[in-house]
Order: structure tokens, then C-alpha cells, then sequence
């Protein structure tokens, strides 16, 4: 399974990573629209929140629109999606999102565009068995 790992103590909080994940996604350098957040604290980053794959997602979705692909990566069929955003509520580490220009949620997939660009590799994608 692959899945987007952090470092929290290597994180500046320079932010590029969400920038990057909402220009990829969503056409434009917006926060709210990032499927990673960074917390940031006096020195830097205090977190970093994105998917784990855990698949919490899944289990309580009721239209069946979550599920996982061949890699682990946990994605959503938004042709089947209602927009209850349940699985927003549910995910045990906040890491899927919703904002109110979008009638789906959103989350990591794990794509590694942030990670190529993190200028201390404080985010990697790793592969876990």
C-alpha cells in the first residue's frame, strides 16, 4: 500500500505542499482546497494532516462511493457519491476534507506531487506491506 508518510520535526511550515495539491487539483493556490493541512506552531510545523489509507472511509459510507484501489489508495467515485460528507465526520484523523464550492469531499490519494517539491523532506510517500 502506498500512502504520503511525514516527519513533522523536519516541517518549516513553508506551506508549498498545499499550495502544490490545490493548484494540481483544483486549478488554484488555495489552503481549503489542499488534501494536506499544516498546523503550523512557533517553530514551524506542529502537524501535518493527510491521509493515512486507513479505510475508516469506507466502511461508513452509505453509497458505497469509497473504496480501494490495487495500490491501497483509498479514492472516491464521485459519480456515486450523495454528498453526505459522513466520511468527513468519521475520519479518525480529520484528513477528509469538504469545502462549500464542492458537492464531494476530498482527500490525499497519495500522488507524491507535494512530496517532490518538500524543500526538507518532511513529507515522503512510502510504501507499507
Amino acid at each position: 500500500m502506498k500512502r504520503l508518510a511525514k516527519k513533522v520535526e523536519l516541517c518549516t511550515a513553508c506551506q508549498i505542499c498545499e499550495d502544490l495539491c490545490s493548484k494540481t487539483y483544483f486549478k488554484e493556490e488555495n489552503r481549503e482546497k489542499s488534501s494536506i493541512r499544516i498546523e503550523t506552531g512557533e517553530k514551524g510545523a506542529s502537524s501535518i494532516n493527510a491521509c493515512t489509507q486507513c479505510g475508516v472511509c469506507m466502511e461508513v459510507c452509505p453509497a458505497l462511493a469509497i473504496y480501494q484501489d490495487k495500490n491501497g489508495v483509498i479514492r472516491i467515485k464521485k459519480d456515486l457519491c450523495v454528498g453526505c460528507f459522513v466520511c468527513v465526520g468519521f475520519c479518525p484523523v480529520g484528513a477528509m476534507f469538504q469545502h462549500h464550492e464542492y458537492l464531494e469531499p476530498f482527500k490525499c490519494v497519495a500522488c507524491g506531487i507535494c512530496s517532490k517539491q518538500c524543500p526538507t523532506g518532511a513529507i515522503f510517500i512510502e510504501e507499507v506491506i
